[in-house]
C-alpha cells in the first residue's frame, strides 16, 4: 500500500469522529459536557438550554456524538446522564493522521 493510500485509509477512519465534531450544535453539547467539573453528567434539559434546542434534536445530537464514541450515558432509574467518554482512541487516530499529514506538507514530498 503507498502512503497516500495509507493516508486515505487512516482519513476515511476517523471521518465519522470530524462529521460528528463538525456541528456547532454537537460543538456547543461537547464544550457543555467539558464544564461538567464533576463528571457527574448532564441531562438533556441541561443540554437543551446549552444548545437552544429542542428535545429530539439535542437527543438527535446525542446519538451521532455517542456513535463517535465521543458521549457515553448512564441511567439511574428514568434519569439519563450524558458525559464525555473516556476512550481516546479516535482522538490519537486524528491525532496520527494530522501528524503525518503536517510532516508530508512540511517536506513537500511523500516518503
Amino acid at each position: 500500500m503507498s502512503d497516500y493510500t495509507t493516508l486515505q485509509k487512516n482519513l476515511s477512519d476517523v471521518s465519522g469522529f470530524l462529521i460528528a465534531l463538525g456541528d456547532e450544535k454537537r460543538q456547543a453539547i461537547i464544550i457543555r459536557l467539558l464544564e461538567d467539573v464533576g463528571c457527574a453528567g448532564l441531562q438533556v434539559p441541561q443540554l437543551m438550554a446549552a444548545t437552544q434546542l429542542s428535545r429530539p434534536a439535542v437527543s438527535h445530537h446525542l446519538k451521532v456524538l455517542r456513535d463517535a464514541k465521543i458521549v457515553d450515558y448512564r441511567r439511574e432509574g428514568t434519569k439519563n446522564f450524558y458525559y464525555l467518554t473516556h476512550v481516546t482512541s479516535e482522538i490519537a487516530k486524528l491525532q496520527a493522521f494530522l501528524t503525518e499529514a503536517q510532516e508530508i506538507m512540511e517536506r513537500g514530498t511523500l516518503k
